[in-house]
């Protein structure tokens, strides 16, 4: 007959089987689309170096790209403009978009304390008093019995993670948290390229007002020659009614560009977390910005670890993969040991007495055995539910690099655009004062006149597009590159406090197939 093992040894072994089993994990290894090459170009057409020069005015310089420069922390300063900056701190520190995203990550951190605390043994007390009177008539007794019962235990629970499931629980919660904070980025960067977008909307939208003054200012001129010469005989009436039909035309745009600008401004006011009332009254103009010249342009590779939508999408894989082991680990046992320690007695003074004392060790095994295919089941939702968040991680980092080489490309057909209406202006203003000019001296019909406002006006309108046009998409390639956050002075955010620190980071490294423990 073989002779059990020495107890001593028996416990080792015990332990170093408890031990192996908690190393092991039913978490898959994380699947995650291969990454781009940083070679790997952003379009399909040549690598963009520099842009034309319009030259003249506004957004009149080349920008030159930067391929593999880091973008400033703060994007939005690039365009050197003051009032701007100070629009953008006031939206940052105001705006209940960014106080939502600031509350959810709150709540995320706490469920994950709430989850780690599984990782300890929880303790409780218990403290009882009772006054009783117990009947005497089973003894032939008359009145009866009269105690008091004073029992008071202290309690310990804990469940063994043996098959890792208080593991898994929490690395879900854990990579929730990761979500929470890169949506918090996300809503900043989101809300500064709004205020950035809406500030040169609004400075657009003044620029064609004033430019429409102007022309408004003009064409009255142009009415008071018209009807002088039309007074002396020397013109028709018609031309009269022409020029005043000219005028009304003009004037009847500036209610709309008056109420989009209104728009505008109360779009900012509600941008900064102010009501539309204590909209700012100093409208931006296209002169306060100033084109950055020099885009830094992230590679390939990098803008996976720069957009927070992509970062996002990725905790929310990890939650989905600790999800499969969750539901994995189902399939096995679990323990639970608990033990009470106290004392009971019918008088205060005894219950510090060792004869009051009482105690309970207990262990429970639980293991599933027939459920109706439930387990199963939820083992394909938790596989189901990865390849939800595996596609969309898939679609998040595709509408990434479509941004980004929209924008890359809108960068440069934006200064060749402007450079042509800027020719067309320059001909258009030309052609303007020499039918003035002509028309003054009688040389030329009204008709060329008219022909010749009409050229003018739609080309200073359309250069004043152009010049806000290469400011938007400017602005939207730095968004579409990720906004610069991981420049920002102690941006990292700190771990989940109070638990254990051996799981899953997501500190900045491109996704790679993790192993299984």
């Amino acid at each position: 007959m073989q002779k059990p093992l020495p107890r001593p040894i028996a416990a080792a072994l015990a332990t170093v089987l408890a031990g192996n089993l908690a190393a092991c994990s039913f978490e898959p290894p994380l699947r995650v689309p291969q990454a781009p090459l940083d070679k790997t170009p952003y379009t399909a057409a040549a690598r963009i170096k520099q842009t034309v020069a319009p030259g003249g005015g506004p957004a009149g310089q080349a920008q030159e790209m930067e391929y593999g420069k880091e973008l400033h922390e703060e994007w939005w300063k690039l365009f050197h403009a003051k009032a701007l900056d100070e629009l953008i701190a006031v939206g940052l520190k105001n705006s209940p978009t960014i106080a939502q995203a600031q509350a959810q990550l709150r709540e995320a951190q706490a469920t994950a304390k709430v989850n780690g605390s599984i990782f300890y043994p929880q303790i409780t007390g218990n403290l009882q008093a009772n006054r009783s009177k117990a009947s005497a008539a089973a003894f032939g007794r008359s009145g009866g019995f009269h105690y008091s019962l004073i029992t008071g235990s202290v309690g310990v629970t804990y469940y063994p993670d043996i098959f890792g499931v208080n593991r898994l629980v929490y690395r879900n919660s854990e990579a929730l948290v990761k979500y929470q904070q890169w949506e918090l980025e996300a809503a900043r960067l989101t809300l500064t390229g709004n205020i950035v977008t809406t500030a040169i909307d609004e400075a657009a939208t003044e620029g064609q007002l004033r430019a429409t003054v102007a022309i408004i200012a003009q064409e009255k001129k142009l009415l008071q020659l018209t009807e002088s010469q039309y007074r002396a005989g020397a013109i028709g009436y018609v031309s009269v009614v022409n020029q005043r039909s000219q005028l009304a035309t003009e004037m009847a745009t500036l209610p709309p560009l008056k109420q989009q600008l209104a728009i505008y401004r109360h779009e900012l006011a509600i941008l900064v977390g102010n009501f539309p009332a204590n909209a700012r009254r100093k409208s931006f103009t296209l002169e306060e910005l100033q084109l950055p010249e020099k885009l830094p342009i992230s590679l390939p590779s990098q803008l996976l670890k720069q957009r927070p939508d992509i970062r996002a999408a990725l905790a929310q894989m990890r939650a989905a993969n600790a999800m499969i082991g969750e539901a994995r680990a189902q399939f096995y046992p679990t323990v639970q040991l608990s033990a009470a320690f106290g004392a009971t007695a019918t008088h205060p003074g005894l219950f510090f007495n060792p004869v009051s004392s009482i105690w309970s060790l207990v262990g429970a095994l639980s293991q599933p055995i027939f459920e109706g295919g439930k387990l199963e089941a939820q083992k394909a939702e938790a596989h189901a539910a990865y390849d939800v968040v595996y596609a969309s991680y898939r679609s998040t980092v595709l509408s990434a690099f479509d941004q980004v080489a929209n924008a890359l490309r809108a960068v440069e057909h934006d200064a060749q655009t402007l450079a042509a209406q800027r020719e067309a202006f320059l001909a258009a203003t030309q052609a303007l004062q020499l039918a003035q000019a002509s028309y003054r001296a009688g040389a030329s019909d009204y008709l060329t006149l008219l022909t010749s406002e009409v050229q003018y006006d739609h080309a200073r309108i359309a250069e004043i597009k152009a010049e806000s046009q290469r400011y938007q998409d400017t602005a939207a390639l730095l968004v579409a590159l990720g906004g610069g956050w991981w420049n920002k002075p102690g941006h990292r955010a700190p771990r989940t406090a109070g638990v254990p620190q051996n799981s899953h980071s997501d500190a900045g490294t491109l996704p790679v197939t993790q192993a299984n423990p």
